[in-house]
């Protein structure tokens, strides 16, 4: 029972950020006329999101993938996860659809929260720094999803109502990840590989693009900063 509430508050951590990036756009918008340097502030914070998700890809899905499964399922998985977030990527743009940006933030979220249960029981070094990753990854995320719903119309209670009922997906995920796939670890592996190319796919779509500012060099440092968080995040559990 123990683990279980271990399960809970670290999945708890990696999901409620979804509902504080949220809180932390709503000031950002409220109180920052729109110049230069919030548009730098933003394009910032979106490429230190694009830095954690590649440092959670590079440190530990993709190492957890190598090390449990053979070669073709390894590259299978992989491509299937790369070629379905393409497939759901290209369907979500031609739909127009008001939540996109939470969509593709769920994409990533709830394999990764799966998979956090899942190796949480065998690995709790690895399932906690999959919980802080899955968290600073999610607070950028958010932070341009309530943006995206706001310039759609939605009201702010609306929206921030939307984000604090999916922080619990987080939960939910870890939850089923525990009970299901805890002893399946080839399983659990798979999807992290699935996710892995997903999100890498989503890196060069949709992240790296989207943060390119001309004359200024904070974007790009704020993806290094993103990854250096995950640098020493990987160090300390070693």
């Amino acid at each position: 029972m123990a683990e279980v509430l271990q399960i809970i508050l670290y999945s708890a951590f990696s999901g409620i950020t979804v509902f504080f990036g949220g809180v932390l756009s709503y000031f950002f918008g409220k109180n920052f006329k729109e110049n230069k340097r919030k548009k730098e502030i933003n394009h910032f914070i979106i490429a230190f999101g694009g830095g954690i998700i590649l440092a959670a890809l590079a440190l530990v899905l993709i190492p957890k993938g190598i090390e449990e499964l053979d070669l073709f399922p390894l590259v299978l998985c992989f491509i299937a996860g790369t070629f379905i977030f393409f497939f759901l990527d290209k369907k979500i743009e031609k739909s127009g659809s008001k939540f996109s940006q939470l969509m593709a933030m769920l994409l990533d979220f709830i394999p990764e929260a799966l998979a956090l249960g899942a190796i949480f029981a065998t690995d709790k070094k690895t399932g906690t720094l999959l919980a802080i990753f899955i968290g600073l990854q999610n607070l950028p995320e958010s932070f341009n999803s309530y943006q995206d719903l706001i310039a759609n119309k939605f009201k702010v209670k609306k929206t921030l109502s939307i984000l604090f009922l999916l922080s619990f997906m987080g939960i939910i995920g870890a939850i089923t990840g525990f009970y299901l796939l805890s002893d399946l670890p080839k399983i659990t592996a798979g999807i992290m590989t699935f996710a892995s190319g997903g999100i890498l796919y989503l890196i060069f779509q949709d992240i790296a693009p989207s943060v390119k500012l001309k004359r200024t060099w904070l974007p790009a440092l704020g993806a290094n900063l993103g990854f250096l968080i995950g640098i020493i995040g990987e160090k300390l559990i070693h």
